[in-house]
């Protein structure tokens, strides 16, 4: 690539951050147009994916940040009469290299705060690349995560390593990665369960229940990465008491995804989201994405 192709493709990247900071709507516009084709309907958003993205220009976003944070959360879900749903905490840091290995225990996660998919599930009896680790932990915290998809709040979080539990399936038989219970939540009402398990870099199994467990095949889109779970998950025990710690967290958000999971029998608080998806859900059915989108109640 020439000099002068680059400095263009910089020149780009730099115009596109400063809509992200200044003009979301503008940064939106753009990634709508490049992944559906056609224009944002702003006037009147219909499904989930459209609502989210008016949320971002227009909603009050005053708390994502902090709830988007899964350092800072932890303050919030204590404030909810939650605390004991979050998994320990061993420590914090601002840079890798001032992390302490041997005073942590023989099984840990290391994570950045203010992104995804920088998770390192530690176990010292077998082994592990300090080094590397480092290196690629302290690449995430130099990330800005709210850019690449117009996602501001994610930007104004301040990057930081978190150690906490190591959370492991129990159940390995059924599925060899924790089930990931993800609740959709409108304003302290949680709707339906979209369950996650079997998951690696290659993709997860999913299923999606109603409130009363039953599945909704006909709800979802399966891919090469979101395959139809064919095991279906059985009710949890903790079901009821998941569906309770999601109205609390969730009150005052008009959506909003709540994330548990359960270990021998205890539930398990994981995060917050507020842009599944970076608001361009692909893995569930138009139909879904409209009934989604009916439970959302814009402050218009």
């Amino acid at each position: 690539m020439s000099f002068f192709k680059k400095l263009k493709n910089q020149m780009g990247e730099q115009f596109y951050r400063f809509l992200v900071d200044n003009y979301p709507r503008k940064a939106i516009d753009r990634l709508w147009m490049r992944y559906y084709g056609h224009k944002m309907n702003w006037d009147n958003p219909q499904d989930i994916n459209e609502k989210i993205q008016w949320l971002i220009c227009y909603g009050d976003t005053s708390k994502w940040t902090d709830l988007a944070d899964k350092y800072k959360v932890r303050e919030y879900v204590k404030s909810k009469g939650l605390g004991e749903l979050l998994p320990e905490l061993y420590g914090v840091w601002d840079n890798a290299d001032k992390i302490d290995y041997e005073a942590l225990p023989n099984k840990f996660v290391l994570k950045c705060n203010h992104d995804s998919g920088s998770c390192h599930f530690i176990d010292k009896s077998k082994g592990f690349n300090k080094e590397q680790i480092n290196i690629e932990l302290n690449k995430s915290l130099k990330k800005k995560y709210g850019y690449s998809d117009c996602e501001p709040h994610y930007n104004k979080i301040k990057p930081l390593i978190v150690a906490e539990q190591y959370l492991e399936s129990t159940d390995e038989d059924f599925s060899f990665s924790l089930v990931d219970y993800k609740v959709w939540c409108f304003d302290g009402k949680p709707y339906s369960v979209w369950a996650c398990y079997n998951r690696d870099h290659d993709g997860t199994d999913v299923n999606l229940y109603d409130l009363d467990w039953n599945v909704h095949p006909e709800c979802s889109v399966f891919t090469p990465y979101f395959r139809d779970g064919k095991n279906k998950v059985k009710r949890p025990e903790k079901l009821e008491e998941m569906l309770l710690a999601a109205s609390k967290l969730s009150e005052g958000f008009p959506e909003v995804r709540v994330d548990f999971y359960i270990v021998e029998d205890k539930l398990y608080f994981g995060e917050m989201t507020f842009t599944c998806a970076r608001g361009r859900m692909s893995f569930y059915t138009k139909e879904y994405l409209k009934e989604l989108g009916d439970q959302v109640k814009l402050p218009l």
